[in-house]
């Protein structure tokens, strides 16, 4: 898995209804247990155990601290982090969710599905104990009415995003898709938002759809063999962040940095790096840290037997060479507890 370090600072959330107090940089923080057993809150504590798609990334350890600083807003929340290495590794996460299900020692189960389907019955059987449960970037299908995802709006994201992959290709061209993993409600978004795009800029022309299994070198693979088929391809739409890294990794070693747009999600440091190189045309920035706060939010207020959030997409903003250093921007890519991103 191709793995980017996480950039210092901590996004947290305003727009819902809470107002973050300001906090020394230790307040922000919160101590992450190892689940050992026994049984639910009687002794006032909220225990939430945290599950990402996979840990490493940099998206997700945004998620983490956005998780963690919700949890320091109050005294008597832990907040327990663990996740598999892969995001395409559903049987992992799957017992891995159902092992700490199975300890009985957590009040709400917070996490993002790596399969849709697949891992429906890890939130029938949470809720079957009486497990509270919120989803964060994906949900299942079928999603139970009474569990909300708190996510990006990926398809409204994703017809932006290749909007602008038509305006820097003139409305013309030969584009690439390279999904992430297809199965997944996060994945199937996406692409439903490139395609709805699409349909509006008739003089692109999709000649080639692959995945990247959201790894790294996979995507450079991929890339490589479709500009082997594709010599004059035009641009690229890449659906997450290893996806984009790949990508750009395959156009920069065939000497076309600049000449293939490519527009993708996410934005590790070394997107941002490429992105200001020139590499990378567009990126859509999420606000993960917005994400783990809102949904860290949402379980502790289910479990007071309060309303959670009503409003559940936590936004996104696409980011260029042109705004890159805008205020509004540089909030949302380098925020804290203090300054959190809108």
């Amino acid at each position: 898995m191709r793995k980017t370090q996480a950039r210092s600072g901590v996004r947290a959330l305003t727009a819902v209804g809470l107002v973050v107090v300001a906090a020394s940089a230790s307040a922000c923080s919160v101590g992450v247990r190892e689940s050992t057993g026994g049984g639910g809150a009687d002794d006032g504590q909220i225990r939430i155990d945290v599950v990402p798609k996979a840990i490493g990334f940099d998206f997700w350890e945004q998620v983490r601290l956005g998780a963690e600083c919700a949890g320091s807003q109050r005294d008597n929340v832990e907040i327990s982090w663990d996740g598999v290495n892969d995001e395409s590794d559903v049987s992992g996460q799957q017992s891995l969710l159902q092992d700490k299900l199975a300890q009985g020692s957590n009040d709400a189960l917070v996490y993002a599905a790596t399969d849709a389907k697949a891992l429906s019955a890890v939130t029938d059987t949470a809720l079957g104990q009486g497990t509270t449960v919120v989803n964060m970037d994906s949900g299942t299908e079928p999603q139970p009415p009474e569990v909300p995802v708190y996510a990006t709006n990926n398809v409204a994201a994703a017809e932006q995003g290749t909007d602008l992959l038509a305006e820097q290709l003139g409305g013309q061209g030969k584009v690439a898709l390279i999904e992430f993993q297809p199965g997944t409600s996060t994945n199937e978004t996406r692409a439903e938002g490139f395609e709805k795009s699409m349909a509006r800029h008739p003089g692109l022309n999709l000649v080639a759809r692959q995945s990247s299994n959201s790894d790294y070198n996979t995507a450079l693979q991929v890339t490589q063999d479709i500009l082997t088929a594709n010599p004059d391809l035009n641009g690229i739409y890449a659906a997450n962040e290893p996806s984009v890294l790949g990508a750009a990794a395959a156009v920069r070693q065939a000497g076309k940095a600049g000449q293939i747009k490519i527009v993708g999600w996410d934005t590790s440091d070394e997107q941002i790096q490429a992105l200001r190189e020139g590499v990378i045309s567009g990126l859509i920035a999420q606000n993960p840290f917005k994400m783990g706060f809102t949904s860290v939010q949402a379980a502790v207020a289910k479990v007071s037997g309060q309303q959670p959030p009503g409003e559940t997409d936590t936004g996104s903003k696409v980011i260029t060479q042109q705004n890159i250093d805008s205020p509004e921007a540089q909030r949302l890519l380098n925020p804290s507890c203090e300054n959190p991103p809108e």
